[in-house]
């Protein structure tokens, strides 16, 4: 599926990519729910409906994916209430692994994540996957999701990678389709970035269930 000796550079998605979806699955559909109910004295039914017609209605933008937006809007500190459900944050299978192959092999791994900086310091604290990669970025950064071709630009010149020589792993298909048009050449989905829910089947895009699959062998450069 992937010629590794045509790859020099791979950014790396987090949440759903390196890390199991489920955690922030679980804690946006039901812990949150849940304290908000309890904060605000109404049931969780009423609590999931008010709370998922507010954040659909920023999905793809920078406040989606903003934990001081949410925590000023709902009244709740996004952060803490975080901190009560992190043992659910884990490392999805193989990853680290590939993180290490790709590592032997002198790629340049880059962690681009739209994730809060507060949520992607608690998740690298409890999984510690930085210390196989590169560069950590948070698209908060750069003020732009990684949805924003303004995104990419900023990250070009941060990085100054190749795009034609660069595979970009990601569970979201807006943001391949958006790092497509930027000119990425080697795009990447997952069918199943939360381990607790169904397989997906993507056809917009090649895609893996874990990454034993592309892992490069060693005869590989």
């Amino acid at each position: 599926m992937i010629d590794w000796n045509a790859i020099d550079t791979v950014l790396l998605d987090m949440d759903g990519t390196l890390l199991d979806l489920h955690f922030d699955n679980y804690f946006w559909l039901t812990h949150l729910p849940k304290r908000y109910a309890e904060t605000y004295g109404v049931d969780e039914a009423t609590a999931r409906a008010r709370l998922e017609a507010h954040i659909r209605a920023h999905e793809g933008t920078l406040n989606w994916y903003c934990l001081e937006f949410w925590s000023a809007s709902l009244g709740l500190d996004i952060r803490a209430l975080k901190e009560e459900v992190k043992d659910k944050i884990s490392v999805r299978p193989f990853a680290v692994e590939f993180l290490q192959a790709l590592r032997a092999r002198d790629k340049r791994l880059v962690l681009i994540t739209n994730a809060h900086p507060q949520s992607l310091d608690l998740k690298l604290e409890v999984t510690a996957i930085d210390r196989w990669l590169h560069m950590v970025i948070s698209s908060h950064e750069f003020q732009q999701p990684k949805e924003a071709q303004e995104f990419w630009q900023q990250l070009q010149l941060r990085e100054a990678f190749d795009p034609a020589r660069t595979l970009f792993i990601d569970d979201t298909v807006r943001i391949l389709d958006s790092a497509r048009e930027f000119g990425i050449r080697h795009l990447l989905c997952l069918h199943q970035p939360d381990s607790q829910s169904a397989h997906r089947q993507i056809d917009a895009y090649p895609a893996i269930h874990h990454f034993d699959e592309i892992m490069p062998h060693a005869e590989v450069g």
